[in-house]
Parts: structure tokens; C-alpha cells; sequence
């Protein structure tokens, strides 16, 4: 490994020095000999970086192809930062130098340094010690008398210039995940800074025009045109596309999924003190280029604890990177900038009276179960609400990215385990502590207590959320079969937040309309009819668990003939059936994943049974005899 050591000294100035003279372009022979000492005029700016080769040590041979790689990486990454040193010589303010060259550089190198480690661990080997330290990089005198070096801290200090990071925006590998330092914490690492360059504005359309932010965002805003108020950052959910996450990686994950939180609300915060600050590009490349880098990073170590745990890796989390700002000073009913509606549109709705009758109920045999079990559980009268989804993403706040009405248990939250809703009061008037939950239904155009938080306006859930009329909580037989008795504990979600995801099962009528259900539109009902909606759970269990890693495949729908396919066992049928006063016309909507435009087919409801062996013996008793029960 001779080629991994060499004679390289600690700093490698004068050696960068000539390299700038050459990467740049732009300096003559007379200019480099200068740069390098040669001539008695002043020395250009040059980075200077610890050298890292020195300090690997022996490199196993398993992880030699990855830590070569990532060294040629450092090195790729410090000739970009001299081409921007050198192109942007008197650009910006005092801090420019380290808001827009150093504080990046130093997150790319750790982001490598990182890599090396784990090359190391996969290979059985213990990581060299120190690698950390050696992320920080200065520039050596740059003719002016101020030294850089005492500003490489990475403090990050906003020169409020809108310049900024000027950095590779991938370090030309697609290796780049811009980690560095990052703790969580919503600490600047020295990357919230603007370029104003916009050589990457993290969307891949960004020209330095001044142009639109990604041009394509659906929302026609120019992020730095700071019209109205600054708005706020919208990402995608990270928590639904996990799955079900391996018992040796939750904490990792947990940890990292806090860290995007932090993200995330540090932008905003970054976002709201920069309103009049920055030019034209200053948001797409001081805050969501940056912060699109952070998420990368993050994602990257989330789909590494998987790696570990020797789980498969969720697929599409690296696209999941990309933010956009959403400015709430328009005149629509999402609220975007007189730009195009992020959704329902009008094409979303249709007048029942003109959907054919549709529903088709498999005729219950003489073996089947007949009876019903009704629940009330109120129509969350108390105004439970939150964007968490504990089923899907247990202990990440917003983890749904839209606000669930609640009934049934009182204390349901991304916290909750099944001690604390055991322990919780409920709102059915049995007390059953079953929670049911869902996305509210809402009223475009009117302002909501959540227009500025997450899972609301933030996250481009707006308009006044209804209340239902009336919620019908039921539990009914199988056409075939007796039912046994659900396990306590079980989770099942019906229908799917997802366009184009698996099962959806959303059921959209009107009163009077019943037997017309719309999955992909919402009903427009005619005077004196009300919106409903009708929610009916996958009734077939696996006889084992209570939650799978999809949170599907321990449950399944019945046949079409109502029987439960081969392996599973019938149970009671849950369904949710919510009554709403609606405004008339296109003039509501479900709330949902900002990216899924608020489309009607992507409307859900979850449930966790919490009933008792004697509650539960009691509703399969009232199905299976035939009776009606309350």
C-alpha cells in the first residue's frame, strides 16, 4: 500500500498552489511561479488541507479499492475548492471565503473521511483513529493580510450577501453526501450559505439567471424574488418509505430521522432571518442546496444502519433529498404564489349522480357470520389532532406529513408504545382504547390553527379542517365464515397514502348514494346529500402477527366471494364510515404527502386494536350469533 503514504507532508500548500495555477486556467506561467513563491509579489489564495493518505495506516485489502477511492475523492474536492477560490476572488463579504468555499469543503471531506472509516469496518478492521479532525481546511495567505485560517471553524456565519456555497455541488463522483459535522442539531455547519453562482441548485436547472428555483416546482415561484412573506421549506416523507426497521437499526434510524427534522426546521429558520437578504438565487443555493446535501448525507447513514442490520435497503430513499420552498404570499387556495394549484384540482371531482351504481356485497352463506358490532367513539369533539403516524414511523414527530383526526385512544403519538396507550383514556364510550385514526378532511380556502406547522400549511395541508357529522365505527361478519378473535395489538392500515401505491381502498359517496363509490375522484353531492367516506379494513389475518414490514402482509382483503384466501383466517371487519358537510363544490380536500397533490385515491385509515380478551370475545360473540350490538 505504498501508493496509499508516499512523502506527503501534513500541508500540502505549495503543491496546491501550482495545481490552482493550472486547474484555474486563468494564471500565467509568471502567475503560477507567484502562487508558488517564485516571484516577490504577493501569493494568491490557495486551500490548504491536513493530509489524510498518511493517516490511514495499513488499509486492509478488502476495503483498498474504496479508501483509494475516496482519497482520489479529497483530492478532486480541494482542486474544485481552489477553482471556486480562485474564480470568486472578490466576491462577497468578510466571511465569504469560509461561508462559500471552506464550511462546504470541510462537509464533503468529512463526508469521505466517513466513507473510509466504514471501509474499514466492513472489512473487519478497526478504523484509524482521528480522521474526524482532519476535516477542516484554511487558505494559506491570499495577499490581502486576512488569513482565512482563523475562520475555518465552521461557524458558518451568514455574510447575508446571498453568495455562498459555490462548492461542487457533487464533487463530480456522485459520491458527495455532504455530510460533515452535521449533528442534528440545527447547528450551521458552514453550508447554509448562498453562492450566488448557482452552479447546482440541487434540482440540476438553476442557470444563475435568476430564474426560477428548479423551474419545474409546479409552484411558479422564483425562490429569490422575496415577494410577500419568505415562506417555509417543504420535503418529502422519509418515514413511509421505510418499512418495517430492523430491531438493530431503530435507534440509528430514530436518531436520523430527528436529524432530517432538525434539518429541516433549521432551513425555515435560516429562511425567515434571510427575507430581504441575498440575490436573485439566494434561497435555492444558500438554503435548499445546502440542506439538500444535509438530507443526503442523513439518508445515506439511514440506509447504512439497514446495511448493518443486515436488512434490505428501502429503495428510492436517495430521491427522497430534494426540498422546495413554498411561499404562502399567493393567491390560491393551497396557498402557492399565483402559480398552479399543488392540488385537488378540478378534474379531481365529479357529480355522483353521474357514477353508475358499483357496489357489489358477496351474499353472506349459511355457514357465514352475519351480526354487527357498533363502537362510538365521538367525532373527535376534543380536537385530538397530529401529523405523526405511529404505525408507520413510531417515534418521528411529522412523521405522516398531514394531520390525522383522532378517536378512541386519547393519547396517540409517534411516542406511544403499547404500555402508554394501555395506560391512556378513550373517548368510546365502551372503554375500548382502540385507536382509529385518519386525515382530516378540510375546507379550502379558510385558515386552520396549523397554517404555519408541520403537517399543515408547512407542509402544504391547508383550508379549515371539518369536523364529521358523524363517525360510524363498525365491526361486521364474514359471508363464509365464523370470525375469530383479533390479536390485541394488531395494526392495520386500509387504503394507501400513495399514488399509485398497493390497495387502495379509499371509498368516496354521498348520503343517498351509497351504492356509488369513487376511489380516484371526490364526489360533488346535490343539495341536501353529504360527503362520506368509508374506510373497510382487510379482514383476513395470518393467525401470527400483528404487523408486517409493509404493514400489509399480515392482513389481506377477502376473495370476491368473501372467503379469506388459503393461510389466513376471517376476523372482525372494521369499517370507518365518516359524514361530512363539505362546501359546495370543488372546494375541499384530504390531507396527504405534499408531493401527492392531495388526490383522493391516496385517502387512508389506520387502526391498533387495544380491546381486551374479554372486549374482543365479546364483539366475535354478537358477529357470529347473528346480532346486532352496541
Amino acid at each position: 500500500m505504498r501508493h496509499l503514504h508516499g512523502s506527503r507532508r501534513r500541508r500540502r500548500t505549495a503543491g496546491i498552489l501550482t495545481a490552482l495555477a493550472v486547474l484555474s486556467g486563468g494564471l500565467t506561467a509568471g502567475a503560477a511561479d507567484a502562487a508558488s513563491g517564485a516571484s516577490g509579489t504577493a501569493m494568491a489564495p490557495a486551500i490548504s488541507c491536513p493530509d489524510v493518505a498518511d493517516s490511514v495506516g495499513q488499509v486492509p485489502a478488502r476495503a483498498q479499492a474504496e479508501v483509494q477511492r475516496n482519497l482520489q475523492q479529497l483530492e478532486t474536492q480541494i482542486a474544485e475548492a481552489n477553482r471556486r477560490l480562485a474564480s470568486s476572488a472578490g466576491q462577497g463579504g468578510p466571511n465569504f471565503v469560509q461561508n462559500a468555499i471552506l464550511g462546504p469543503l470541510r462537509d464533503k471531506r468529512a463526508a469521505a473521511l466517513q466513507r473510509i472509516e466504514i471501509a474499514f469496518q466492513r472489512a473487519g478492521a478497526q478504523a484509524p483513529d482521528g480522521l474526524d479532525d482532519l476535516a477542516t481546511c484554511t487558505v494559506q495567505d491570499d495577499g490581502t493580510g486576512n488569513d482565512d485560517d482563523g475562520q475555518g471553524d465552521g461557524t458558518g456565519q451568514d455574510d447575508g450577501t446571498g453568495q455562498g456555497d459555490g462548492t461542487s455541488p457533487d464533487d463530480e463522483t456522485g459520491q458527495d453526501d455532504g455530510t460533515g459535522p452535521d449533528d442534528g442539531t440545527g447547528q450551521d455547519d458552514g453550508t447554509g450559505q448562498g453562492d450566488g453562482t448557482s452552479p447546482d441548485d440541487g434540482t440540476g436547472q438553476d442557470d444563475g439567471t435568476g430564474q426560477d428555483d428548479d423551474g419545474q416546482n409546479g409552484l411558479g415561484q422564483n425562490d429569490g424574488g422575496q415577494t410577500g412573506a419568505p415562506g417555509q421549506i417543504n420535503c418529502p416523507s422519509v418515514a413511509g418509505r421505510l418499512g418495517q426497521i430492523p430491531a438493530r437499526a431503530q435507534a440509528e434510524v430514530r436518531r436520523n430521522m430527528q436529524q432530517l427534522e432538525a434539518q429541516i426546521a433549521e432551513a425555515n429558520r435560516r429562511l425567515e432571518s434571510s427575507a430581504s437578504g441575498g440575490g436573485s438565487n439566494f434561497v435555492q443555493n444558500a438554503i435548499l442546496g445546502p440542506l439538500k446535501a444535509k438530507r443526503e448525507a442523513t439518508l445515506e447513514r439511514i440506509a447504512i444502519a439497514f446495511q448493518r442490520a443486515g436488512a434490505r435497503v428501502p429503495a428510492g430513499l436517495r430521491t427522497l433529498a430534494t426540498c422546495e420552498r413554498r411561499n404562502p404570499g399567493g393567491g390560491d387556495n393551497n396557498g402557492n404564489n399565483g402559480g398552479p394549484a399543488r392540488g385537488p384540482v378540478r378534474a379531481d371531482f365529479v357529480d355522483i349522480r353521474s357514477v353508475r351504481p358499483n357496489v357489489n356485497t358477496p351474499r353472506t352463506q349459511r355457514s357465514g357470520s352475519r351480526g354487527t358490532f357498533s363502537v362510538d367513539c365521538g367525532r373527535n369533539e376534543q380536537r385530538i389532532f397530529n401529523s405523526d403516524n405511529v404505525i408507520v414511523a413510531p417515534g418521528v414527530n411529522n412523521g405522516a406529513q398531514h394531520t390525522h383526526d383522532y378517536v378512541g385512544n386519547e393519547s396517540t403519538s409517534a411516542q406511544s408504545t403499547n404500555e402508554s396507550l394501555l395506560a391512556a383514556g378513550t373517548t368510546c364510550r365502551n372503554g375500548d382504547k382502540s385507536t382509529h385514526y385518519w386525515p382530516v378532511l378540510r375546507a379550502l380556502g379558510q385558515r386552520e390553527f396549523d397554517a404555519n406547522r408541520r403537517g399543515g400549511g408547512l407542509d402544504l395541508n391547508v383550508g379549515k379542517i371539518l369536523t364529521p357529522a358523524a363517525v360510524q365505527i363498525t365491526f361486521k361478519g364474514n359471508p363464509t365464515a365464523k370470525v375469530v378473535p383479533a390479536p390485541q395489538f394488531l395494526r392495520i392500515i386500509t387504503g394507501n397514502a400513495r399514488v399509485g401505491g398497493a390497495d387502495p381502498n379509499a371509498g368516496w359517496t354521498c348520503t343517498g348514494f351509497e351504492n356509488r363509490q369513487l376511489t380516484d375522484k371526490y364526489p360533488l353531492c346535490p343539495r341536501g346529500s353529504r360527503v362520506v367516506r368509508v374506510f373497510d379494513f382487510q379482514s383476513c389475518w395470518d393467525g401470527q402477527n400483528i404487523d408486517s414490514a409493509n404493514h400489509r402482509t399480515h392482513v389481506t382483503f377477502p376473495q370476491a366471494d368473501g372467503s379469506c384466501p388459503q393461510g389466513f383466517q376471517p376476523i372482525p371487519a372494521l369499517e370507518h364510515r365518516l359524514i361530512y358537510n363539505v362546501p359546495q363544490g370543488p372546494n375541499y380536500a384530504v390531507d396527504g404527502f405534499p408531493e401527492e397533490l392531495h388526490k383522493p385515491i391516496t385517502d387512508h385509515s389506520d387502526f391498533i386494536s387495544l380491546m381486551n380478551e374479554q372486549q374482543m370475545q365479546q364483539v366475535v360473540d354478537c358477529i357470529n350469533s347473528g346480532r346486532r350490538c352496541r
